[in-house]
């Protein structure tokens, strides 16, 4: 897998999942499985970060009225009540370990609901950037991964969800996705993994 014709795709890396008092980050009943996703994502950005991987985060971020999610159901009926991703509050800001990265990660702003290309110039910036692997992980594996990894192989694009980078809200949600769900469109591999066929693609 050529980093220069990939792209890592971050999904959901706001305060609301990842901040101790993140809004939605009771969502994920596994303890500790939140900071354990953070903890391996920030591990493989900061590996992967001085190689040609394209790495793009897609926050959802909605307007105060919340007019994007006029009848919301299931979650986004939680986000809408709880008033998560508000704009202007800290809640829908991105994390302060991603934003260390500087401008090494490129955000592609938009997203108001599960799929990150809906709404967005997602598919644009893949195809400029001459992107032909996607790499998806983040917040909630059921959700707005599944949903973003679909779309992503309707475009055309070889989709492997990086499994040690997302979770769901719960242990047995997360092994079904990963072992029936995902094997229908895309590949299933662990950050350790796609760090290790990577690299060892630039050293060919």
């Amino acid at each position: 897998m050529d980093p220069k014709k990939t792209a890592l795709i971050l999904v959901g890396f706001q305060n609301d999942y990842f901040a101790k008092d993140g809004i939605l980050r009771g969502v994920v009943e596994e303890p500790n499985r939140v900071d354990t996703v953070l903890a391996n994502a920030l591990r493989f950005v900061d590996a992967m970060k001085d190689t040609g991987l394209t790495i793009l985060s897609t926050p959802i971020v909605l307007e105060p009225d919340y007019r994007a999610l006029a009848s919301p159901v299931g979650i986004l009926h939680a986000i809408k009540e709880s008033g998560a991703f508000r704009a202007g509050t800290s809640g829908a800001e991105t994390i302060p370990e991603l934003l260390a990265f500087g401008d090494r990660v490129l955000y592609v702003t938009g997203k108001v609901g599960f799929n990150a290309f809906s709404n967005t110039r997602l598919d644009d910036v893949l195809r400029v950037g001459g992107i032909t692997n996607v790499l998806v992980c983040g917040m909630v594996t059921s959700l707005c991964i599944d949903s973003t990894g679909r779309a992503a192989y309707e475009r055309g694009y070889s989709v492997t969800i990086v499994s040690d980078c997302s979770s769901a809200r719960t242990p047995a949600e997360q092994e079904f996705f990963c072992s029936s769900v995902f094997p229908l469109y895309g590949g299933v591999q662990t950050s350790t993994e796609l760090v290790e066929l990577m690299h060892g693609a630039v050293a060919a």
